[in-house]
């Protein structure tokens, strides 16, 4: 019995335990919940009201965020609308230039073809000119010529006159001897042997030019037969005297010895073996005389007597 007791006294000190935590757990919760509704009902309304302040701030720092972007993007759509229409006048603009620059190029190349045609013809004119030119000067040379075989023909018509009564034709009758001067383009020059040898044909010989009166009238003579187009070398008359015999000792055709002669300053000189003497047609007729190599290639001056003295 005293352990039903025991037992029955342990459980009800164990449920009045339990009633009495309950009642306290209840108690404590009923005054956490009070305390809890006392503080919201206190804290609550100013609280709220900031918090719409705020998130009405922000809406409104939205909005015009909002706005600043719906105009950027307007003032940007504008842009790039004014852009595109300033792209296509861009793009105009660069067709019209192109269509300039192609008209530019196209000018420019038929000028260019032009001025190298003009060039050509100016060429071909200034080729034209040189031609006739060089005519003009061939013409004035034939004319220099004519006029000079005119003068000399002129001179020659006294001693042409008496020639024709002394001489053989085309020989000239001067100084009571008969003179043919072989000045003619028609008788190729020769080496002195063949020029004599010319003379020969006619009964004559190479000229012997032993005085002054005969050095004078035979250098006026080939000064009228001289071409200036000629180089001096090649514009000589052989005459009859050489030193092939004794070297520096020159004899006329006959054997004579020569006594002083016409020779120009320096000569003879005897350069090239020259062992010819040869008559040029010099301004001063006292120094007309060269020695030459003897089958140079020259003019001649043949001699001979009249077929009757002058009356």
């Amino acid at each position: 019995m005293e352990d039903g007791e025991n037992s029955g006294t342990a459980f009800e000190r164990t449920y009045n335990k339990l009633v009495c935590q309950e009642d306290v757990d209840e108690h404590h919760l009923h005054s956490n919940q009070e305390k809890r509704q006392v503080s919201m009902s206190m804290v609550r309304p100013e609280y709220g009201l900031n918090q719409y302040r705020r998130l009405a701030i922000s809406l409104a720092v939205l909005a015009v965020l909002l706005l600043a972007v719906d105009i950027g993007l307007g003032v940007y759509y504008n842009k790039l609308a004014n852009g595109q229409h300033s792209l296509t006048d861009i793009n105009n603009e660069v067709v019209k230039l192109q269509v300039s620059y192609n008209n530019a190029i196209r000018r420019r190349d038929e000028a260019k073809k032009e001025l190298t045609d003009m060039i050509s013809q100016q060429q071909r004119t200034k080729w034209e000119l040189q031609h006739l030119l060089g005519r003009v000067q061939d013409y004035k040379k034939q004319t220099d010529k004519i006029q000079n075989e005119i003068a000399i023909l002129k001179s020659h018509i006294p001693m042409i006159k008496d020639g024709c009564r002394h001489c053989l034709p085309g020989w000239t009758f001067m100084n009571s001897l008969c003179y043919f001067f072989a000045s003619s383009d028609t008788l190729s020059r020769r080496g002195w042997e063949q020029a004599r040898q010319h003379c020969k044909r006619f009964g004559a010989d190479l000229v012997v030019i032993d005085s002054r009166e005969k050095q004078l009238a035979i250098t006026d003579l080939i000064n009228n037969y001289k071409d200036p187009s000629r180089p001096m070398s090649a514009s000589g008359f052989w005459i009859g005297l050489r030193d092939v015999v004794d070297e520096g000792i020159w004899r006329w055709l006959d054997g004579t010895r020569l006594n002083g002669g016409f020779w120009n300053i320096g000569e003879p000189n005897d350069q090239g073996n020259e062992d010819c003497a040869a008559v040029y047609p010099r301004d001063n007729p006292f120094q007309g005389w060269n020695d030459a190599p003897c089958n140079h290639g020259l003019k001649w001056i043949c001699e001979m007597t009249p077929r009757s003295t002058p009356s």
